[in-house]
């Protein structure tokens, strides 16, 4: 696969206007089960456009931005460059030049699934202060939520480029050996997002999996997500449903 770090250089604009925010309903969750403070600091390795730190942001966090692919890390500098207690790092997740025991809680949106694990874990070890807390957050689109979501899946199995390979790097099955043993505890939130077809196309060609336009699959990629669109589409727009997973926990000491 092409290395992870690379992987949304010519998809940025794509990801800033068409991926979804976050719950908010995580900021209270952190804060009544793992002791989340305005004070708490926050690292965030791999945040790319900034789509989970502008949550801990907004919460008066201060936070370090953790990103290698120059191309999101300027689209999230850019788009969070109100935030005054907001640092960007060009660094990685397993290796991020942040001081031992320096921050309360890591947190991880969709890159995670890029970090080499045992690297990272390490790293996570050593940044974190003592009873620091790691936290992995997911988006994932809700197969078996609607028929529309039903026919992307297809499409996506149908035209991707590496979109199994890459969903094998999404199995969460045994992501609780992350954590230290009976660490690990997991939350949901579903919403959904309303697209009109060119929000429909932008968050399909977001995905690092779909061909670029010099493929040979992409004109027939998009003449069939066209007929899904207008398959399922309501007054013009079509709702495409998540489910947000949060897995947190603690790390195994040493």
């Amino acid at each position: 696969m092409l290395d992870p770090t690379r992987r949304f250089s010519k998809r940025v604009q794509n990801y800033l206007k068409y991926r979804p925010t976050y719950p908010p309903a995580i900021i209270a969750l952190l804060e009544s089960e793992c002791g989340l403070l305005s004070e708490s600091v926050i690292a965030e390795p791999g945040f790319g456009t900034g789509l989970l730190t502008k949550l801990f942001l907004r919460n008066g966090n201060q936070v370090f931005g953790i990103e290698p692919n120059a191309e999101m890390r300027v689209a999230g500098e850019t788009a969070l460059t109100s935030y005054s207690k907001f640092s960007s790092i060009n660094a990685t997740a397993e290796a991020t030049t942040l001081p031992n025991s320096s921050v309360d809680f890591i947190v991880a949106g969709q890159a995670f699934h890029w970090f080499d694990r045992e690297s990272s874990q390490k790293e996570f070890s050593r940044i974190l202060k003592p009873g620091g807390w790691v936290v992995l957050v997911w988006n994932g689109f809700r197969v078996e939520s609607s028929p529309l979501m039903a026919a992307y899946q297809k499409l996506v199995v149908r035209h991707g480029t590496d979109y199994q390979e890459v969903s094998r790097e999404l199995d969460h099955g045994n992501l609780a050996s992350f954590f230290a043993p009976g660490s690990c505890r997991l939350a949901h939130f579903n919403f959904q997002q309303a697209f009109d077809y060119q929000g429909f196309e932008g968050r399909l060609l977001s995905s690092s999996f779909v061909p670029e336009p010099n493929h040979p699959n992409y004109e027939p990629m998009l003449s069939d997500l066209r007929a899904i669109f207008d398959a399922f589409e309501k007054d013009g727009k079509v709702a495409f449903e998540y489910e947000t997973e949060v897995f947190y926990g603690q790390l195994s000491a040493g």
